[in-house]
């Protein structure tokens, strides 16, 4: 989800897996994407990645 608040803050949520989510703010959408790449290297560190994204289907 991205969005701009009332401050014009850009604030973006992602949701790693259930419970587990991820925040990132900035001045532009740009820069709250990768505040939110940021967190989510870190989570995915800690915790591992979801299987959705450890997956890969071969054709």
């Amino acid at each position: 989800m991205v969005e701009r608040d009332e401050d014009g803050v850009w604030c973006v949520h992602a949701q790693l897996r259930p419970g587990v989510g991820a925040h990132g703010e900035g001045d532009t959408e740009e820069a709250a994407l990768e505040d939110l790449r940021e967190a989510l290297i870190g989570l995915i560190e800690e915790f591992g990645a979801p299987r959705e994204l450890s997956v890969t289907v071969a054709a």
